[in-house]
């Protein structure tokens, strides 16, 4: 069974593709994308599976 680790990360409009491209080559894949909760930046939410 795979287990997971997950991370949050803040985007900045302008630079979006980078900070997702960066963290894609880290082994990370995009679950969703969604406004932070006080209306402000878009918030990253990513996964990958976990190393021993």
């Amino acid at each position: 069974m795979t287990t997971w680790e997950y991370a949050t990360v803040p985007l900045i409009v302008h630079a979006t593709k980078q900070i997702l491209d960066q963290w894609g080559e880290d082994g990370w894949e995009l679950v969703q994308v969604l406004q932070s909760p006080d209306g402000g930046n878009l918030v990253a939410y990513l996964k990958r599976p976990k190393t021993a």
